[in-house]
């Protein structure tokens, strides 16, 4: 089963490219069977592909894996995640052990199911959620470019790599993400198709019958068809790619399992372990005369040697960057530490004052939009975005340029009606450094971005979604466009921040807040209807930092807690004042955001949310305030869909208002 070979091993001429291409095969399948689950055909088909693009074109360091300017490698179909785990093992990267390989999939090991970020040094994002990477790969791809851009060449340039497969081209957000890489021209970016034809129920022409090189060609990219087990031609195949000013996809014809005696080219190869048998034929198949785990010296030295290769260009590169301007090392050294400006605190202050004096009556989103054109010129990091609703998310500052192919210096970017691309090349961008990238669509939209989202906070990344129009205050649109449960699935993320501020100081709060957050994305969920400023006087604290605090309190002790949020903020405080009237003293609560709000201490929770009768008002679902109510707090809100009509008569027909609450309260109180 010799294959056309490469001569990427030039310090060991007698161990071929197929040798170490076999490895991987070798350690792929012995580390499924060993832990009785995972996928070894897709490691075992693109091993020879891979071995061409480590051994002969990819610029990385074992030594020095987080180097700036090392080209990235996704690995798309993260359920091959064997192929990555062998890679970095092989190529000597220190915490990527033979012991961690044979823990594959085993609590505790570096060498997870998929690939995850964080786990292990080489892994750039986590995959398995098919179409993720290949859409992370293009966020990471721009931002190369973005940074090229603000730095130049000395700095900044290099490639990015993601291996495909048949289910990240069918998944729907491929197709958003290369629309963009192909609109955007961006030449860096390289895609390898792991066109082995098998998907999990069979071949893929049980689902699909598409043209997938067309596909890209109609999408403004660069494509090749090649034999993905001849060296030669995936070798050739890539300098060509890399020559090309547009994106490229090189679709390799494979086969799943290579080597495996029955089980290549079939399904069964998929998603379980081959069996003792088939692995002792393929042994035999492959010429691999070596047990369990085992790489002999040879090959082991030449890929070694492999990872060696990019100490001289991470040497050249340390060289020049350290010879130029040194306010622009600090500068790009500031990004890639993901420090925010010093300035930016002072700025959201001074913001803070200036709303206290003037105390707008305006939608959150357009606070939103004040604190934006005050916070980007002092950070040039954040990067904007909208899935083709600038105008009505409010995201861009009026200074900001759009990021075009003609434009990489741009801080603004036109995603089109792509919510799943927007948040997946958000995460790509986060992940690359050097920016905090942040976009907008109404927060009903986050269904269709919400992968992405989890994504986000699995991956612990700085990204900001920005999702107006947030309750059925957004009137007319009717059921389809107003959110009712999606704060509460929201919520239901672990490591999600979700902020949803009351007025134009607690937008500026959330902001500071959102952008402080460096390990973990955030929510801000904001009206498109005007409110009232609600704190009407200046503090310097960060009163939104605590999660939840007493907005307006009572004389003595409260009979009642009205806990708000948003937008029903203004309701809660219109219904003290009714209770007061009646003689029942109520404090209200601002609870911006629930998760700031449960890592205070429990003595601060329970002193805000005082012992009386509790009070929730938010004009959405009402999973999740239990936590807060009690057994015998009451609840005003959503009790299904909303309907379409202008926005206060929305609130009267569902009993969202000042009276419904009062009324509500007296009733409970039995008075």
């Amino acid at each position: 089963m010799q294959q056309n070979v490469s001569t990427v091993n030039k310090n060991n001429p007698e161990i071929s490219a197929y040798d170490m291409a076999n490895a991987i095969r070798a350690l792929a399948m012995d580390a499924v069977e060993k832990a009785n689950s995972g996928h070894p055909g897709m490691p075992m088909g693109m091993a020879d592909a891979a071995t061409v693009l480590f051994a002969e074109h990819l610029n990385f360091d074992p030594k020095h894996p987080n180097w700036p300017n090392r080209d990235r490698f996704i690995l798309s179909a993260g359920h091959g995640s064997m192929l990555q785990y062998a890679l970095l093992y092989l190529t000597g990267y220190e915490d990527m052990t033979l012991d961690e390989l044979k823990n594959f999939r085993q609590i505790g090991a570096k060498t997870a199911g998929h690939p995850e970020f964080g786990h292990a040094t080489g892994i750039e994002t986590t995959t398995g959620p098919l179409g993720q990477g290949i859409a992370n790969a293009v966020g990471m791809a721009l931002a190369e470019r973005m940074m090229n851009a603000r730095f130049g060449d000395t700095m900044v340039s290099h490639y990015t790599y993601a291996i495909a497969g048949d289910g990240c081209l069918m998944e729907g957000i491929s197709q958003e993400a290369i629309s963009l890489a192909g609109h955007w021209k961006l030449g860096h970016l390289v895609v390898l198709w792991d066109d082995n034809k098998i998907t999990i129920d069979g071949p893929t022409s049980l689902a699909t019958s598409e043209d997938n090189v067309k596909r890209f060609e109609a999408s403004g990219w660069h494509v090749q068809s090649i034999d993905g087990h001849d060296h030669a031609a995936v070798s050739a195949a890539i300098a060509k790619a890399k020559a090309d000013s547009r994106p490229s996809m090189i679709a390799c014809r494979t086969t799943i399992a290579y080597g495996a005696p029955t089980k290549a080219g079939t399904s069964s190869s998929h998603g379980s372990p081959l069996g003792k048998s088939e692995i002792a034929g393929t042994r035999e198949k492959l010429g691999w005369g070596y047990g369990e785990f085992e790489i002999p010296d040879g090959i082991l030295s030449a890929w070694r040697d492999v990872g060696k290769r990019g100490a001289k260009p991470y040497a050249e590169w340390s060289k020049s960057f350290n010879a130029a301007d040194s306010a622009k090392r600090t500068e790009f050294e500031r990004l890639m530490r993901r420090e925010l400006p010093e300035t930016l605190n002072s700025a959201v202050d001074a913001f803070k004052k200036k709303i206290a004096e003037s105390k707008p009556s305006e939608a959150t989103r357009k606070s939103s939009q004040d604190v934006l054109e005050v916070l980007t010129p002092l950070a040039p990091e954040m990067i904007g975005g909208s899935a083709d609703l600038t105008g009505s998310n409010n995201t861009k500052a009026k200074p900001m340029q759009p990021v075009t192919a003609a434009n990489y210096a741009g801080s603004y970017i036109y995603y089109g009606v792509r919510e799943h691309a927007m948040g997946a090349i958000m995460n790509g961008m986060s992940l690359y450094g050097g920016f905090i990238p942040y976009g907008g669509t109404f927060l009903v939209f986050t269904d269709y971005c919400r992968p992405a989202i989890r994504l986000s906070a699995l991956m612990q990344q700085r990204v900001i979604y920005v999702m107006t129009h947030d309750s059925i205050g957004l009137g007319e649109d009717g059921p389809t466009h107003q959110p009712v449960e999606h704060l509460a699935s929201l919520r239901a993320i672990p490591n999600l921040y979700v902020f949803r501020p009351a007025d134009a100081t607690e937008t500026a709060e959330c902001w500071a807040l959102a952008l402080a957050q460096e390990n973990a994305p955030s929510i801000l969920s904001l009206s498109r209807q005007n409110l009232p400023t609600v704190r009407t006087s200046y503090t310097a604290d960060n009163l939104c930092a605590r999660g939840g605090y007493v907005l307006s309190d009572c004389k003595g002790e409260p009979k009642v807690t009205l806990i708000a949020t948003g937008s029903e903020i203004s309701i809660a405080i219109e219904a003290q004042a009714a209770l007061a009237a009646k003689n029942i003293p109520a404090r209200v609560v601002s609870l911006p955001c629930w998760e700031l709000f449960d890592a205070q201490p429990q003595n601060y929770r329970a002193q805000v949310l005082g012992k009386g009768l509790r009070v929730a008002i938010e004009a959405a679902a009402s999973f999740g305030w239990e936590r807060y109510l009690g057994e015998n707090g009451i609840f005003i809100g959503m009790p299904g869909f909303g309907a379409s009509a202008p926005a206060k008569a929305l609130y009267e027909h569902f009993g969202i208002t000042a009276k419904h609450v009062t009324e509500a309260v007296t009733k409970k109180l039995g008075l």
